[in-house]
């Protein structure tokens, strides 16, 4: 069987499981959503820009707690939470979210997570919207991710989803760029926005 080197050389129509993509030697970044390959874009300057902000921000506050934070590169394997189905040829789902924060270390392995982190953050980049949006959105809340926000450069935004109890994300709560953001399952955890969307060029305190 050939080696498996480029994304030309999948099928765009089949179905792929997270063991096909173990075997690929692929060096683009991909996703694999419910079978489907999602190629990644090359991150822009103001999309890293935004993502380091939020790394530092975010491992200040959880430094000392009992939780890990993880940033892209890193591989998420999700499965529907009504469903126990974990070996490799099962699972259907690998993403790389821009950042995660993971409570249960039961999840954490060599290989990245498996099974749904408490929270995910995804930074819109242009051409990724409607993934972000729609489709991502629908499998984190179907594979029990508890919070989500969808971090928007362009209009200096976060909307926040939080899981309800029949599984299903709760209508966003938009935050603005003059607004403080508190998470729903870190109570003591408050981003303020002006950090990320500052009206000068000042990065946040160390």
């Amino acid at each position: 069987m050939a080696v498996i080197k480029e994304i030309s050389q999948l099928d765009p129509n089949g179905i792929y499981t997270y063991a096909d993509y173990l075997s690929w030697k692929i060096e683009q970044a991909l996703e694999i959503i419910k079978g489907k390959i999602f190629k990644m874009a090359a991150p822009s300057v103001p999309h890293q820009r935004l993502a380091w902000k939020l790394v530092r921000i975010i491992d200040k506050h959880f430094r000392g707690h009992p939780y890990e934070a993880f940033f892209v590169p890193f591989d998420v394997r999700l499965f529907n939470k009504k469903k126990s189905a974990k070996a490799d040829k099962d699972i259907y789902t690998v993403v790389q979210p821009d950042i995660c924060i993971i409570c249960d270390a039961k999840k954490i392995d060599n290989r990245g997570c498996l099974g749904a982190p408490d929270l995910m953050i995804e930074i819109l980049s242009p051409g990724n919207s409607k993934r972000e949006m729609k489709i991502k959105k629908e499998l984190y809340a179907e594979s029990g991710v508890r919070e989500y926000w969808v971090v928007d450069p362009n209009t200096e935004t976060i909307a926040r989803f939080n899981l309800d109890n029949d599984g299903i994300f709760s209508n966003p709560f938009i935050f603005t760029s003059d607004e403080v953001m508190p998470s729903i399952i870190f109570s003591d955890f408050m981003l303020n926005l002006s950090e990320l969307f500052p009206e000068t060029n000042d990065e946040p305190e160390n």
